[in-house]
């Protein structure tokens, strides 16, 4: 009699579990069809609102558009061109305020300075709309960085200093190249300013002095190196000329050679030590060539701008989207008003 009770109660508990998993379920999945279903009203209103309104938001688009015509039929050609740099010596801060310097002089209207910062006459230099500088952001950059600075600094500070903590402390004057755009209203000014930007930062004599400092160091360095590896192929000879004087001690079998070991052992360590030297070497020759100057320059202002088009530069496009975008917002707050006056009541 026991065994049945206690077999019905377990019966009932499976139940009472079944019953509570399907109204999780069905929880679940109305939750989730709730969800669609919300998302599906949210577009069917707008759907209703925009059907309701376009008459309205056209006219607005319309308006904008023939405004923005207007205002592109008696817009002055503009171009712009590129100037492609690679700073070096810490050089990338000053280089950015010098171009902030440049763009200040076009927003103030400054032609007398601009003409006379770059050598041009005034209509030129009027002609001259903005400075822009930027890096061109990469994440072998980074990562570059990264390794560079672990290699500096004890195990120590790399445990408390992840790459993460790196990445977020790096700055837009961190990258390796930076690129300065120029907008003008002429089309053949832009070859006259690459050299003013660039003598701006390269005459500082502080880098200068850095500059010096530093390929005389690489050129000490090199000739260093190469002297090494001269006096590792004078040793190499010497174990070459040893292991061929005690094999023919082998064979004429009057001795046996207990250093050979040892002397193939030290040819093969100045092999790997010569192998790194010239890989030292290979990198030097990479520093002198990337660190020769303050600033290298990767590309020059094209002479002839490009003229700068596209649809986000037509002001027929942007004011027509703003007409439109206006109305539908007008529109939206005479609804809330509307609501907010019923809700009061």
């Amino acid at each position: 009699m026991s065994t049945d009770q206690k077999n019905n109660e377990e019966e009932v508990d499976l139940g009472s579990l079944f019953i509570i998993i399907g109204r999780g379920f069905s929880k679940f999945f109305n939750f989730i069809g709730n969800i669609f279903k919300g998302i599906f009203h949210g577009i069917i209103s707008i759907l209703i609102f925009l059907k309701n309104n376009m008459i309205k938001i056209g006219i607005a688009t319309i308006i904008g558009g023939v405004l923005g015509i207007f205002l592109e039929v008696k817009k002055v050609n503009t171009y712009e061109s590129e100037l492609l740099l690679e700073p070096n010596f810490n050089s990338t801060r000053q280089l950015y305020d010098n171009v902030n310097y440049y763009n200040n002089l076009v927003k103030q209207k400054d032609t007398a300075g601009l003409a006379t910062t770059f050598k041009l006459d005034k209509p030129a230099a009027a002609s001259l709309k903005g400075f822009v500088l930027e890096p061109i952001e990469t994440e072998n950059d980074i990562i570059n960085s990264y390794n560079e600075f672990v290699s500096s600094v004890d195990t120590t500070t790399i445990k408390s200093y992840t790459f993460v903590e790196f990445k977020k402390s790096f700055t837009e004057y961190d990258y390796r190249l930076h690129k300065v755009t120029v907008t003008s209203t002429q089309n053949d000014v832009f070859d006259k300013l690459d050299d003013i930007i660039i003598s701006s930062v390269v005459n500082n004599k502080y880098f200068n002095r850095i500059k010096e400092l530093s390929n005389k160091n690489l050129n000490r360095t090199d000739s260093l190196y190469r002297q090494n590896l001269t006096q590792i192929d004078s040793l190499r000879k010497v174990y070459v000329e040893v292991m061929l004087d005690e094999a023919k001690k082998q064979t004429n079998g009057t001795n046996i050679d207990l250093g050979g070991e040892k002397t193939t052992t030290k040819e093969l360590d100045l092999f790997a030590t010569g192998r790194q030297i010239n890989a030292d070497l290979k990198q030097i020759l990479s520093d002198k060539a990337t660190k020769y100057e303050v600033i290298n320059v990767i590309s020059n202002f094209q002479p002839i701008g490009t003229e700068v088009k596209g649809l986000t530069k037509n002001k027929a496009f942007l004011l027509a989207l703003l007409g439109g975008v206006l109305m539908i917002l007008f529109l939206l707050l005479r609804r809330l008003n509307s609501y907010l006056s019923s809700y009061n009541k």
